[in-house]
């Protein structure tokens, strides 16, 4: 039998803490939220590991989509400063985790997911767990969630090329975006704030994830 509390508290203590997680509301709500309930069911002992988790493994041109790994996830969400009155947009939320997550932190949050497969498993597992405050809806990741728009923080789940002007404009006056940008040793975590208008952005740690889809750049010809 897998004492998966145990391997929760692990997951916190060496993964969370051990890099740099100071803020007690992401580290109780990632010692309450069971990662493994998010994964599927042949990876549920790996639940806890430093790594990321394929949810979905490519299909055709559908490229595969992963749970970030938790340190990241805890790293990004208090790079984002989440706040009890904030209003979180979830993009690529895949299973839910990172939503259930934020669901301790914030007072609403949107889970937005394109695959419809994912969403109804994140439905599911929150309902399941009696996480009230997240609705899970689904949309091309890139357009965001406007009608729930304007949003306190936008959390980007996996790596980006570029990030879409129509998600800065879905930004409240002073909302933050999160994400990390380029891919593998080139990776970097970059909080981006929105001021008068304008916004800027603020390179803060150095990390490698998978990509999220849709967020590629273009192809670009060389003569």
């Amino acid at each position: 039998m897998i004492d998966f509390v145990e391997l929760r508290r692990g997951m916190v203590d060496a993964q969370v803490r051990a890099n740099d997680v100071t803020d007690h509301r992401i580290v109780g709500a990632m010692l309450e939220i069971p990662r493994e309930k998010f994964v599927p069911a042949p990876l549920k002992s790996l639940a806890y590991i430093d790594d990321d988790l394929i949810i979905r493994p490519a299909q055709g041109r559908t490229p595969a989509r992963y749970l970030v790994e938790p340190m990241v996830v805890a790293r990004l969400i208090q790079l984002a400063d989440v706040q009890e009155k904030d209003h979180v947009l979830d993009i690529g939320a895949g299973t839910g985790y990172t939503a259930a997550v934020l669901s301790r932190l914030a007072q609403q949050v949107v889970a937005l997911e394109e695959d419809a497969e994912l969403a109804a498993a994140a439905t599911k597992t929150l309902a399941e767990l009696g996480v009230d405050n997240v609705a899970v809806m689904q949309g091309p990741l890139v357009a965001g969630w406007p009608a729930e728009a304007d949003y306190d923080v936008i959390f980007v789940n996996g790596a980006v090329d570029l990030i879409p002007p129509t998600l800065f404009g879905q930004l409240k006056e002073g909302g933050r975006l999160v994400t990390v940008f380029g891919q593998g040793g080139a990776g970097q975590a970059r909080l981006y704030t929105k001021v008068s208008g304008q916004v800027s952005e603020w390179p803060a740690f150095n990390a490698a994830v998978p990509r999220l889809p849709g967020f590629e750049a273009a192809p670009r010809f060389v003569f």
